[in-house]
């Protein structure tokens, strides 16, 4: 079993290269529709047009441990939309309710405003710590939603049911909301408060949408290779078995 995983882990990584290597100079990488995505893109242009802010929540799940893979999730996204929107009158801002994880979006902001030349000095206070506990964090991320203007909220990281209070304020401030979490509890608040929920895959799946680089593309179509091959072995170890050869 351990050379088999072994050999899972090679495979998968010789495949990603092989996708990386083929698709890494497409401008737009053929993946299937997916609303909530077109809608972030429709939220951007609109929110920049006008001169309003967006809003990125990245739970309180911090960088480590079982979670970290929704907040990296969520940092990828961020890195994207920056770029995107830094040239607004208010550009982005971020809540987070852990401390690496803020440092992280503090850092990931400060990079986009060098990549794009912003001549106005970045703002430390646009990646906020708003709490260090579930309840707290939802608590002090309200005013970012009610009083900066935000007309998109997007909610990506690891939440818990808290997550209902910040789906709250995006809906009576009538902004576009939509987010995806790792745990099932915010998945279930998520798909009956907020507008475009990303349930399963799909919010894994928000590196290569957002275009936040070629290796999220690539892993994606691994993925898809991986999965008909899984199929493949099933299918045929079933046959064998029926054919009284296993």
């Amino acid at each position: 079993m351990t050379f088999l995983g072994l050999g899972f882990v090679i495979l998968f990584i010789v495949l990603m290269s092989l996708f990386w290597a083929r698709d890494r100079k497409q401008l737009r990488q053929n993946l299937r529709s997916i609303p909530a995505f077109a809608k972030l893109k429709q939220g951007i242009h609109l929110s920049v047009e006008a001169g309003q802010r967006l809003h990125l929540s990245l739970g309180h799940g911090g960088i480590t441990g079982q979670t970290s893979t929704s907040s990296f999730v969520g940092l990828s996204v961020l890195q994207r939309i920056a770029r995107a929107a830094m040239f607004s009158d208010r550009p982005p801002v971020t809540t987070s309710g852990e401390a690496a994880q803020a440092f992280l979006s503090q850092d990931t902001l400060r990079s986009a405003y060098r990549a794009i030349n912003v001549e106005s000095p970045f703002d430390p206070d646009a990646a906020q710590i708003s709490g260090l506990t579930p309840f707290s964090f939802a608590a002090g991320t309200l005013p970012v939603v009610y009083d900066q203007q935000v007309s998109v909220n997007i909610m990506a990281g690891s939440f818990g049911s808290e997550v209902a209070l910040i789906a709250d304020a995006a809906e009576q401030t009538n902004s576009v909301s939509l987010g995806g979490s790792e745990n099932l509890a915010a998945q279930a608040v998520m798909f009956s408060a907020i507008q475009e929920p990303l349930i399963g895959e799909e919010f894994y799946a928000a590196g290569a949408y957002v275009q936040a680089g070629p290796m999220h593309a690539a892993s994606l179509r691994t993925q898809d290779v991986l999965r008909w091959l899984l199929i493949g072995v099933i299918l045929a170890g079933a046959a064998l078995k029926l054919a009284g050869i296993l």
